[in-house]
């Protein structure tokens, strides 16, 4: 028999054993137990042969056959069994030694050695799996990068064909720029005159009498590219009065203040256009001493001055031609008659039968005779404030139909005044009106009642105001209607009926013009009456009921709402009332109004230091397999194309719907759109047409803007404050996202970065601006940097995907003048309150109102609204609250277009799993925002914002397409 080995720990050696002689069955019995057990055996053997000895030869063979069997076996097993190491073999062998030989001790030692063998096979066995799984895990990773290499290979693929997108059309934007056979327009530089007026001679008063402005205004001062400036000549310095006649002190102040704010105002008269001369309103200085009580007191103890004649003009002409600009016969001057305390009076009219010459007469009295259409200009008195928000003058817009269906307070004055036949039976019809069996209610008084005290030794022939202004006031808050009475004696215009018109348009009260067919009306010649008021020539008296009771709600508030916007924009204040003047004589010219000021960014970093740049994620948001758009260099939108083109051809919707002819904007949202067949012929240049015009799906989708307008981009502007490792992560998700120009970040932050912040290299300009005050309305400063139509708002820690963010882009293109973006809110009414009033919702809805502004696209157009025309209150409320600027921005829109935002996608929420709270997780975030759209409802005057009740996905979402075919977007 071989010799045994211990088989120890994998690192030692075999160690030989001493298998001994002999063995036996029982391995646990002691030596003496085994001799016993043989000597009972032999007994048992003998008595055997005594008793048995037939038996012997059957068991000695049934012996011999087993031994077979049992040989047979093991060499069976040994050839089945696979070859073995002689040391791994010998123990195998040796189990089937016969044990009934072994001693005692040999026989534990030989269980001790099996023990020792089984411990080592299980450590060996164990090593084995713990190799196999690392294995496994080692294949799984192999597998994982296999997996990550076909996912790069695909998104390489992806960016190769981008690339070869991006050169197809880069190659396109070639051809076309050396195709391009018209210039680039921009903002014009000004070329302005550089001499003063050169002296012409005197005309008569029948001349001037027939002037226009083809005869009697020099165009050669104006020219085009000029900007329109204007002179104004000092009234301190350059008085036109007579003597014992003054301009009222507060009229003089302001209207020097209000026109230095002005952008057409030059100092230097070489370069002026035209030349502001301030006539009055001209008032006796005894009536001016009134209103200082110090001065009246001195007054007291002087001579009373010698009362004026009724025909004596305040003005004195020899000093109006001696102006040092005046040029002879006064071309390019424009004499400002405001009337502000005296409306009664002849003074309201002081140029009456007086010899102008060639100047252009501003004022709000004009006799038949005297007004030359197209030439002077009609504006209504100046009873407002200097300037500023103005709103809480005003009358909530609703309800529609109010206490009283018509009123109107007047007496005839002077006394003896007499009134034609026509007039006197439009006054007992009225009369008749108001007593008739009606549930209508009237107020028409044509006697002050209590007797309203006016001096009447010089005054003009006209329905006189009764009462006080807020006595007044309150009757026209609760009037539906207001009937206007024309002046007498043929006037076009008087300082009393348009004094009645800028007080109902103050209050919501629908003037009701009688005799408009014969009366000119304030910017007559750019401001579409027909939209504010009902204007009725004085035969369709009999019917002014019926036709009062026609008008529908709809066209009720309509009528009211723009009645109110004339009124803020061109009548409430001294400022509103000078700038529409130049801004009326400007259009005439044709001129450009001057450009808008935009914010001058300040960058937060000095002009020395260079921030630390880190390597973006690549692949974050984006399919692999999907191609969202082409890798394009950054392309600005195209700036001021229509300067000389939209106030000649839109003037109409820039005084009436957008209500602001004051400034150019480098781009409006509304723009007209070309015929579909002129991006295809002549008018091609910029276009991206789908499949080239033959359309598509999926790849060609992909590769091109399409659409009604030509190619653009987007700037990704984002509020931030103190979150830089959010900030960062939302940069970082940016990086590869096709059609982004630029990505402005304001800091609102006081603290400026750290030096070590690494800001993510995402392929395009981040300008990091720092805000002039911790304020959300940093969120819609104008920025320079902008140079897109196409404004993307964000929050620093809202995730959106590459190819939503795109998709909105998309939708945003053909609603260029609304807010779309992807949260949507609406505002719910609250039953419970019996006032009434507003609640900001966020409950999942099948209507919204609203789309947050942190993740939405606005036109840079409102970005200057926002700015510079929305109310400061609201603004003030803003940074009160700290919240609330989106809704103002919807609010804005909205009243502006008077449409609904456009929601994009199922998203309703936009924040990033992890980020830290946000403003809007405050308890009290939706208690103020209540509280913001009840107030901004009262500055508006009523809510604008508008339901709507469905949602932009893609035209392919959910449509059944062939295997072949890929749908535009993957997910939307």
């Amino acid at each position: 028999m071989p010799p045994a080995y211990d088989l120890g720990h994998s690192g030692e050696a075999y160690q030989p054993l001493d298998t001994g002689s002999g063995g036996g069955n029982d391995a646990c019995a002691p030596n003496s137990s085994s001799a016993q057990i043989r000597h009972s055996m032999g007994f048992r053997t003998s008595w055997m042969r005594q008793f048995r000895r037939y038996k012997l030869p059957m068991v000695l063979l049934m012996l011999l056959f087993l031994v077979s069997c049992l040989a047979y076996r093991i060499l069976s097993v040994e050839q089945d069994a696979p070859p073995l190491d002689l040391h791994r073999s010998s123990p195998l062998l040796d189990a089937y030694e016969d044990f009934s030989a072994m001693r005692a001790g040999d026989l534990k030692m030989r269980i001790e050695e099996m023990v020792r063998i089984k411990s080592t096979v299980s450590v060996e066995l164990r090593e084995l799996e713990s190799r196999r799984q690392k294995l496994q895990s080692d294949i799984s990773q192999y597998n994982q990068k296999i997996e990550e290499l076909k996912q790069e290979l695909l998104r390489e693929q992806t960016e190769l064909e981008r690339l070869k997108i991006s050169v197809e059309q880069a190659q396109v934007a070639q051809r076309e720029a050396v195709q391009r056979n018209t210039p680039d327009l921009a903002l014009p530089r000004s070329l302005l005159p550089n001499t003063l007026p050169r002296k012409n001679n005197p005309i008569t008063g029948g001349m001037a009498a027939s002037c226009e402005m083809h005869n009697c205004f020099n165009h050669s001062r104006c020219s085009l590219t000029s900007g329109f400036p204007v002179y104004l000549y000092d009234p301190d310095e350059h008085s036109v009065q007579r003597k014992g006649y003054d301009i009222d002190g507060f009229l003089k102040t302001t209207l020097k203040q209000t026109l230095g704010y002005n952008a057409h105002i030059v100092k230097d008269p070489k370069h002026a256009c035209i030349y502001l001369v301030l006539v009055g309103e001209a008032l006796l200085e005894q009536d001016l001493l009134r209103n200082n009580r110090y001065a009246a007191q001195e007054a007291e103890h002087q001579q009373p001055s010698t009362p004026t004649l009724e025909n004596d003009c305040p003005v004195d002409m020899e000093k109006l031609y001696s102006l040092p600009y005046w040029g002879g016969d006064g071309r390019n001057h424009v004499l400002l008659n405001l009337a502000r305390r005296d409306l009664t009076s002849h003074r309201t009219n002081p140029l009456y039968r007086q010899n102008t010459m060639r100047a252009i007469v501003v004022q709000s009295a004009f006799e038949r005779e005297q007004f030359r259409p197209g030439y002077d200009l009609i504006v209504p008195p100046i009873l407002g404030p200097p300037g500023g928000d103005v709103w809480q003058e005003c009358a909530e817009m609703v309800p529609a139909r109010r206490k009283y269906l018509l009123t109107y307070q007047g007496e005839l004055r002077p006394k003896q005044s007499s009134l034609n036949p026509l007039d006197a039976f439009i006054l007992e019809h009225l009369a008749d009106m108001a007593k008739g069996a009606t549930q209508d209610q009237f107020v028409l008084q044509f006697q002050c009642v209590p007797a309203t005290e006016q001096p009447e030794g010089d005054s003009l022939p006209d329905w006189t105001l009764c009462g006080s202004d807020s006595s007044r006031r309150q009757l026209l808050k609760d009037s539906t209607f207001s009937l206007i009475l024309p002046p007498l004696n043929g006037r076009v215009s008087s300082t009393l009926m348009l004094a009645r018109i800028y007080e109902a348009l103050r209050s919501g009260a629908v003037p009701v013009i009688l005799g408009a067919d014969e009366l000119r009306l304030p910017y007559a010649e750019t401001v579409d009456w027909r939209r504010t008021a009902l204007l009725l020539p004085k035969a369709r008296i009999t019917e002014l009921h019926f036709l009062l009771r026609a008008v529908q709600d709809a066209d009720l508030l309509l009528l009211r709402r723009q009645g109110r916007l004339i009124w803020e924009r061109y009548l409430s204040s001294v400022q509103a009332t000078v700038d529409t003047v130049i801004a009326s004589l400007r259009d005439r010219l044709g001129i450009p109004p001057r450009p808008v000021p935009s914010v001058i960014a300040q960058s937060v970093f000095n002009s020395t230091f260079i921030p630390l740049k880190s390597d973006p994620p690549v692949g974050m948001d984006t399919e692999p397999e999907e191609s969202l758009g082409p890798i394009e260099p950054p392309y600005p939108s195209p700036a001021f194309r229509r300067n000389y083109t939209i106030l000649r051809m839109q003037a109409k919707e820039a005084w009436n719907d957008w209500l602001d002819p004051f400034y150019l904007y480098p781009q409006l949202p509304f723009d007209p759109a070309l015929p579909s067949e002129a991006k295809f012929m002549g008018s091609h240049t910029g276009f991206r047409p789908i499949g080239k015009g033959l359309g598509g799906a999926g790849k060609e989708f992909g590769e091109s803007l399409g659409g009604n307008y030509p190619r653009e981009q987007f700037t990704i502007v984002m509020l931030t404050y103190e979150r830089e490792q959010v900030l960062m992560d939302s940069l970082g998700r940016l990086y590869g996202l096709p059609y982004l120009h630029k990505v402005v970040v304001v800091w609102n932050s006081p603290k400026p970065p750290l030096d070590d912040l690494r800001w993510p290299d995402i392929g395009v300009p981040v300008a990091v601006l720092r805000a002039p005050r911790n304020s959300l309305n940093n969120r819609f400063l104008p920025f320079d940097v902008i140079e897109t139509e196409a404004v993307l708002s964000v929050d620093d820690d809202a995730h959106l995907r590459h190819d939503e963010i795109l998709f909105g882009f998309r939708v945003w293109r053909e609603h260029r003048d609304r807010v779309v973006g992807f949260p949507g809110r609406y505002h719910a009414w609250d039953l419970g309150n019996p006032n009434g009033q507003w609640h900001y919702n966020s409950n999942y809805s099948c209507e919204l109102s609203m789309v947050l502004t942190g993740a939405a696209f606005v036109h840079k157009y409102y970005l200057y609204l926002y700015t510079y025309h929305l109310p400061q209150a609201i603004r003030d409320k803003v940074d009160e609250y700290m919240n609330c600027e989106d809704i103002a921005m919807n609010f804005l829109v909205s009243h502006i277009t008077r449409k609904p935002p456009v929601k994009v996608t199922s998203r309703w929420t936009f924040r990033c799993t992890g980020c830290p709270v946000s403003l809007s997780e405050d308890d009290t975030h939706f208690q103020e925002r209540h509280k913001c759209i009840n107030f901004f409802s009262r500055v508006f005057g009523y809510t604008p914002l508008l339901n709507t009740q469905y949602r932009a996905d893609s035209i392919l979402f959910k449509t059944r397409i062939p295997h072949d075919k890929q749908k535009c977007f993957k997910y939307i």
